[in-house]
């Protein structure tokens, strides 16, 4: 018992947490301010007078802005001390959050969420190839777990705090929420984060051009890159119009929204850490096929409910989210591996633009197959349904074939390894 505790115990440094610990906090800041759009869905149709295409618009161009950005600083994410990089991205967007609080009307929101998406969409791939230097292959699970507890806190903090200074002052002040919180996590990074550079060691021939051009057409990473086309689509399409969904369908009012998101998002956080174990120690192909089969019998579901009490839909959303945290933690996981050390930065880079970018058509897809009636209620929502269940079906096969392809990478290093020490 003493023994299994000390190794418990010595399972990160002290360094290693503080670090899951501001990773994770970034995250909640840049996931806060994309997914507050959401909830805002109910009150900006009308605040703006903007239809449901409109608004679709507004989520896809962060995502597109956020995916080009993505791209062009590729070539230039393996050439710098990441801890500069960061910083330098999340400067911007918190620039461009305060566009968005003090966005006056739609058109001005519009171009705002451009700026916020061009340094926003970075900040994700940076911190994931901190991540991969910083932690092993083995207890990455665990890591990404805790990280993804940022999609969590802000649910249970970020949206319900939102969503009530947007009722009891007006939906700027979830922006200059978001702006305070990102503006104290920047101070501490300056501070206490160490430079992450150990990737500028390796040498390299190529200049930025050539190495975004070899890292987007080798052949093990264009797998992933399908993948994670597929991993979006599904995240995205339901994403925008949930509010919405929520309150003109399925019966809930504007007060009930927080219940909901604090609920679900407390079980996300508490249920994480025991998916990114479960991630570790059985499979991460195993853990991504078992929320992928909870995902698609709750999205069937959920797309095609009526009016609902809201306690039915909670424990729908739990389960719903349990799969879905399932399928995200696996997946980080194991795409996090595909990488050389050279290239982490690139990838990790390219891999958040395409998603991104797939993100950005899927929302926009979604603001043109939904129709607002003159109800209020949301047409063809089931629709949405059907395509996130392929989409699903198809990434289950991908990511399939990038568990193969892992487990023989991990085969051939360590025959190498067993060379180099004989």
């Amino acid at each position: 018992m003493r023994r299994k505790k000390e190794k418990k115990e010595s399972l990160f440094t002290p360094y290693q947490v503080f670090i899951i610990a501001i990773v994770a906090f970034i995250q909640f800041t840049v996931v806060l301010d994309f997914m507050i759009l959401s909830p805002l869905s109910a009150i900006l149709l009308d605040e703006l007078d903007i239809s449901t295409s409109q608004f679709g618009l507004v989520v896809s161009a962060y995502a597109f802005s956020a995916g080009i950005s993505g791209l062009l600083a590729a070539g230039f994410a393996d050439k710098f001390d990441r801890k500069k990089f960061l910083m330098f991205f999340y400067s911007g967007f918190l620039a461009g959050t305060i566009l968005c609080a003090l966005a006056p009307n739609y058109m001005f929101l519009l171009v705002a969420r451009i700026i916020t998406g061009i340094f926003g969409g970075v900040i994700g791939s940076v911190s994931m190839a901190i991540i991969t230097d910083l932690f092993r292959l083995e207890v990455r699970g665990r890591v990404m777990a805790f990280v993804q507890t940022a999609f969590a806190a802000s649910q249970v903090l970020g949206l319900p705090i939102g969503l009530w200074l947007a009722e009891a002052i007006n939906w700027h002040w979830c922006f200059w929420m978001i702006v305070i919180c990102g503006t104290a996590t920047g101070i501490i990074i300056m501070i206490y984060m160490k430079p992450v550079d150990t990737h500028l060691s390796i040498k390299s021939e190529r200049n930025a051009v050539q190495h975004l051009a070899k890292t987007v057409s080798h052949p093990d990473y264009i797998r992933a890159f399908l993948g994670t086309v597929l991993l979006a689509t599904g995240g995205f399409m339901l994403m925008p119009f949930g509010a919405a969904f929520l309150t003109n369908n399925l019966g809930l009012t504007l007060a009930q929204l927080p219940v909901l998101y604090a609920i679900t998002g407390a079980f996300s956080i508490l249920l994480g850490p025991v998916i990114g174990r479960i991630s570790d120690k059985t499979g991460r192909f195993r853990t991504f096929l078992t929320g992928t089969i909870i995902s698609i019998i709750m999205v069937a579901v959920y797309t095609r409910l009526g009016i609902t009490p809201l306690w039915m839909i909670v424990v729908l959303n739990v389960i719903l989210f349990i799969g879905i945290n399932s399928r995200v933690i696996s997946s980080s996981a194991l795409i996090s591996a595909i990488p050389d050390p050279q290239d982490r930065g690139a990838f990790m880079s390219i891999n958040s633009s395409i998603q991104m970018i797939s993100g950005g058509v899927a929302s926009g897809i979604a603001g043109l197959i939904v129709v607002q009636s003159k109800s209020g209620v949301l047409e063809h929502y089931d629709m949405l349904g059907y395509v996130v269940i392929g989409s699903m079906a198809v990434a289950a096969v991908l990511i399939y074939m990038l568990d193969r392809f892992v487990i023989r990478k991990q085969q051939l290093q360590a025959m190498k390894a067993g060379e180099t020490s004989n």
